[in-house]
């Protein structure tokens, strides 16, 4: 029961959580005042009277004649009219408005979907309520209102979804805030699939179920080469031959590893990677083959378990192959001919079921040659080579990539950081000397560190920033065509002129040419990744 001194927020708040659609009113001494309908408490809170109490409300002979008094701004009227509705419920991001005091307006069909809450129970309520009620974690209308600026923030629903909201204020003639405006993008999807660490710690124990984030990654371009490339790991995958990845520091050779595994019958079983680099010398045998308890000072007395065992039935990654002990290598070769091992201390051997992949950075050949790792069983383990190229070779991917650490990184942050066209362009022309790992590592500081929304040039390192010398190719001696270095003349004068005039009006005046030319060409390379209009 309601009484003359409640709210109409108060009310709606009681009708929705009794799911019913009128009330009765009381005053003082209990008796009837009249009913009020969920009807008439969505007008008055459209007209801006959430506040008013019940007494001021039935003080109006006729609630139509009530709201005729009022008079609506043009963007209320915008806001109520069907046509707006029809606009709004037509989107795929959640719309939630907001009066300007913080109570809500209105939300469409989208934001219903993506949290799950209808209309019916948000509409009306202040936007601590439904802090309070647990609907949202908290309020960026809120924030919008107390700093009078536009904000974008990440939210956690009640649903254990995971949205980013874009708050925009809408100011009145005397600047106060009318309204707030919010979109609401779902980005649980994109949480979900989160990276796998390519830089697992030292014999780390990988289920298998996480490398299936893998297979939805950019590592893969469309270009010809590189299909090839991962037509072959899934053909390896489906036997147990032992594979030999190559190349440099940072390409994927640990993410290779774990889709060929993940592609193999193996797949449900451990994905054991060991650094063969980082272990020490003096344990290494060790945590690869594992003791027997008493084995030597300080071991456990119930033994453990190596490496090479825990990944019974399952994969053994040997990332850095070419910096195992030479007296080791004669024991990974018996591991490789019959599949056993003698773990220190112990006279037996033990049987395991295991498939090999080794990787290295190095050139085993001229390791071979210097007596530094052994040829029998270098040959043991290049079954099937397969060597990675440089980033600075799979230019195609740089695009993907980018855009894939940006929505990772922005997700783990909770920030909306998005890059500059320019900034793109220069990331994109970078010849990343630590590949993969580099680009990971420039996008989350870019992320991190950005003061703004969009990451401009003038944000990016200086070692990106730098432009690459047009004569380089003919002072490394090879002869590249006339048209290819035309291309290549041309896009290094654009890059160098957007970064010191910074639009393409300015630097298309320093250039001579028109703006629409400027544009045209940055559209038509797919490195500018060009999308909006510069001034």
């Amino acid at each position: 029961m309601l009484t003359l001194d409640h709210t109409i927020q108060e009310a709606l708040t009681l009708l929705t959580e009794r799911n019913e659609e009128s009330a009765e009113v009381v005053d003082e001494e209990q008796q009837t005042v009249g009913m009020i309908t969920l009807a008439e408490i969505r007008i008055a809170i459209q007209n801006g009277h959430v506040l008013m109490p019940l007494r001021t409300f039935f003080q109006q002979p006729f609630l139509q004649e009530f709201l005729k008094e009022q008079e609506p701004g043009a963007f209320h009227q915008l806001l109520m009219s069907k046509m707006f509705s029809d606009m709004i419920n037509s989107l795929y991001d959640g719309v939630y408005i907001t009066d300007g005091h913080g109570f809500t307006v209105k939300v469409n069909t989208a934001y219903e979907r993506i949290t799950g809450i209808s209309s019916e129970k948000v509409v009306g309520l202040h936007m601590r309520d439904l802090e309070k009620a647990g609907y949202i974690s908290k309020s960026v209308s809120i924030q919008v209102i107390q700093e009078k600026r536009a904000l974008t923030r990440m939210q956690e629903l009640a649903n254990g979804r995971k949205v980013i909201v874009s708050a925009s204020p809408v100011f009145g003639r005397d600047q106060t805030i009318l309204y707030v405006v919010s979109s609401v993008r779902d980005i649980t999807e994109l949480i979900r699939l989160k990276l796998e660490n390519d830089e697992l710690k030292d014999g780390q124990f990988e289920s298998g179920a996480g490398s299936a984030e893998l297979d939805k990654l950019p590592f893969i371009a469309e270009d010809e080469e590189t299909k090839q490339f991962f037509a072959l790991a899934r053909k390896v995958a489906k036997t147990n031959v032992t594979v030999c990845l190559t190349g440099e520091s940072g390409v994927g050779k640990t993410m290779t590893a774990s889709y060929i595994h993940r592609h193999s019958s193996r797949a449900d079983h451990p994905f054991i990677e060991v650094n063969c680099g980082a272990l020490p010398a003096n344990l290494i045998e060790a945590e690869l083959f594992g003791y027997v308890g008493g084995a030597f000072t300080g071991a456990l007395a119930k033994g453990k378990k190596g490496f090479v065992e825990m990944a019974h039935r399952g994969t053994l990654f040997l990332d850095e192959i070419g910096d195992m002990p030479l007296e080791l290598q004669v024991k990974l070769l018996k591991v490789l001919d019959d599949f056993s091992f003698t773990p220190v201390g112990s006279t037996s051997a033990r049987q395991v079921d295991i498939r090999v992949i080794a990787a290295t950075n190095q050139p085993l050949e001229e390791l071979v040659k210097k007596g530094d790792f052994r040829e029998d069983l270098y040959y043991r383990l290049t079954v099937v080579p397969m060597h990675i190229p440089p980033l600075r070779e799979r230019r195609e991917e740089i695009p993907l990539l980018l855009s894939y650490y940006m929505d990772q990184f922005n997700a783990m942050h909770e920030t909306a950081v998005s890059l500059s066209p320019e900034a793109r362009h220069f990331l994109c022309e970078y010849d990343w000397p630590g590949n993969i790992r580099e680009l990971k590592n420039a996008v989350e500081y870019l992320v991190v560190t950005s003061d703004s929304s969009t990451v401009g040039v003038e944000q990016l390192p200086a070692k990106i920033r730098r432009v690459p010398s047009v004569i380089r190719p003919i002072v490394e001696g090879r002869i590249i065509p006339l048209k290819e270095a035309t291309d290549m003349v041309e896009k290094q004068l654009i890059m160098k002129a957007m970064q010191l005039h910074k639009t393409t009006r300015k630097a298309a005046e320093a250039l001579q040419v028109s703006q629409s030319t400027i544009v045209s060409k940055m559209k038509n390379r797919p490195s500018f990744d060009y999308n909006s209009d510069q001034k």
